[in-house]
This record gives structure tokens, C-alpha cells and sequence, in this order.
């Protein structure tokens, strides 16, 4: 068997934690009975479009910033465009929608030049709310970051390096991981790494979206799964994420049980839009 790094090797482990592998094959029966739903035979693109747009109205209430799925549906189709003098709460959405749209073209690259992929997410997701020459990178040197500030201070930029280098690690060996699990992991590592100055959690939650997709567990890109991790509310959210932050085995396999769950709720909001699709029932 070839010599795994430490990070893919603490993927492996945990995916054996105590009722662990339970929740993992429902996440994955969860994805397959979506992926055979009738709509999907001949209209995934449809839903797959659909999802993102669902997808990102779901991140952006996680970031606080609440915009109807219609005006957000609207946009993404090019039917609408956002306001000349967005407020904060459109330049937020406004972020999370590209982003969330990006995942779509980071398929290709997110398994095999993983940070590659970072730096694609977060110039969609951060574009305009960082100077140009931030876009895309880690923080440098003595460059801060304020955001999700419950977890703690974020880590200085040379401890960033080495932590972006483990997520690279597990990217790249997602096909021989359950992926739910690595998805779960570099999800939050980029939440608590908080690795830009700013749009970490945004980034952290479309690289979720691609991992899934890319790594086979939901091939169709249908799940939602940014309405999963906001299924419960934004504080069960923070909160798993805190947990994962103690760095405990019981913290860390509170947040891969939340994954989990999040997966088999983004499966059921992912039949919904399937069947919406089926009934015409789209805006």
C-alpha cells in the first residue's frame, strides 16, 4: 500500500469512529436514491443549476445575509442583475452566488490541483470585498482575519501554509477516502485555518459542494448541500464547527456526525428540487 501523510491517515481513522461508518452509508444511500430519481434520467443540468441557486441562497443566510430564492434564481439565469449600489446583504449573496457557481468549473481541478481550486473559490467569493492583489491567496504575513471570530484567533500565516499543505493532501487522496468524511475535514479546516483575509466560510462551504460532487458521492450536483449544514440553524453550524476546533476525538466526531446528517438532509432538499423540475414547478 503506498505510504499515506498524517492528515490522510487521521481521514481513514476517523471514518472508523464509533457509529461513524453507520452515518456515512446513510449519507451515501441518502445520494444514491437522489441520484436515480425520473427527473435526473434526462434534466440534470436543470436541477444541477437549480441546487446552486438553492445552494447559495442557504450560504448566505449561514453568513447572515437573507435573500428570496426567486430574486437569487432570477440573477443566476441572467434575467436579473443585482442593484448599481448593492447593500451589504446583496454584496454578500452576491459573493456567495458566484462562488457557489464556480464549483461548477472547478470539477475538473478540485481532486487533482486542489489549491488551484482554492484560489478559484475564493476570487468568485471575495471579489470586491478584498483589494485585487488578495484575491486567490493565502494571508501574508501580519494580514488578519476577523471572521468567525467564536472559533477562536485564526492562525498566523506560516501555520496557514502548513494546514493548506494537509487539505492539498486530502484532496488529492479523496478518491481513497469515504468522502463525506474528507469533505468534512477540509471543510473545516478552511473554517478554522481561515486562510483569506476574507470569505473563508463561504470558500469552505462551495469546496464542500465540489468535493461531494467531484468525489462521486453525489455525481448528479444535485444535493444542496449548503441547506444541509444549515438545516438545523446557523448556531448547530457554529457550533460543530467550534467542536471541531478542540481538536478531541468526541469534538471532531461531533462535526463529522453533522456532515453526515448535512449530506442526508442536502439528498432530501436535492429530491425536492428534482421533483420541482419534474413538475415544472421552477420560477
Amino acid at each position: 500500500m503506498p505510504h499515506e501523510s498524517p492528515a490522510v491517515d487521521a481521514v481513514a481513522r476517523l471514518a472508523e469512529l464509533p457509529g461513524i461508518p453507520e452515518q456515512v452509508e446513510a449519507a451515501r444511500e441518502a445520494c444514491t436514491r437522489l441520484r436515480w430519481h425520473q427527473a435526473l434520467r434526462r434534466r440534470i443540468p436543470e436541477a444541477a443549476a437549480e441546487s446552486r441557486v438553492r445552494g447559495a441562497v442557504a450560504s448566505g443566510e449561514l453568513e447572515g445575509a437573507s435573500v428570496p430564492v426567486d430574486v437569487v434564481r432570477d440573477i443566476a439565469r441572467g434575467a436579473s442583475t443585482w442593484s448599481p449600489s448593492p447593500d451589504p446583504v446583496e454584496v454578500t449573496v452576491r459573493g456567495v452566488l458566484a462562488a457557489t457557481a464556480e464549483t461548477e468549473h472547478v470539477l475538473g481541478v478540485v481532486l487533482t490541483a486542489p489549491l488551484q481550486a482554492l484560489a478559484r473559490l475564493h476570487t468568485a467569493a471575495a471579489n470586491g470585498l478584498v483589494p485585487a492583489d488578495a484575491l486567490g491567496r493565502p494571508r501574508l504575513a501580519g494580514e488578519k482575519c476577523g471572521e468567525l471570530t467564536d472559533l477562536g484567533p485564526a492562525p498566523d500565516a506560516a501555520e496557514v501554509t502548513v494546514r493548506l499543505r494537509s487539505v492539498a493532501e486530502v484532496l488529492l487522496a479523496t478518491p481513497r477516502l469515504p468522502v463525506v468524511v474528507a469533505a468534512a475535514l477540509v471543510h473545516a479546516e478552511l473554517a478554522t485555518v481561515r486562510p483569506f483575509v476574507r470569505g473563508n466560510a463561504v470558500v469552505a462551504r462551495a469546496l464542500d459542494r465540489a468535493v461531494v460532487h467531484a468525489g462521486g458521492l453525489d455525481p448528479t450536483g444535485v444535493a444542496v448541500t449548503e441547506a444541509g449544514h444549515s438545516a438545523q440553524g446557523g448556531a448547530a453550524y457554529l457550533g460543530a464547527l467550534t467542536a471541531y476546533g478542540r481538536g478531541d476525538v468526541a469534538g471532531v466526531g461531533l462535526w463529522i456526525s453533522h456532515c453526515c446528517s448535512a449530506v442526508v438532509a442536502a439528498a432530501a432538499e436535492g429530491e425536492r428540487v428534482a421533483d420541482a423540475v419534474l413538475a415544472g414547478r421552477l420560477g
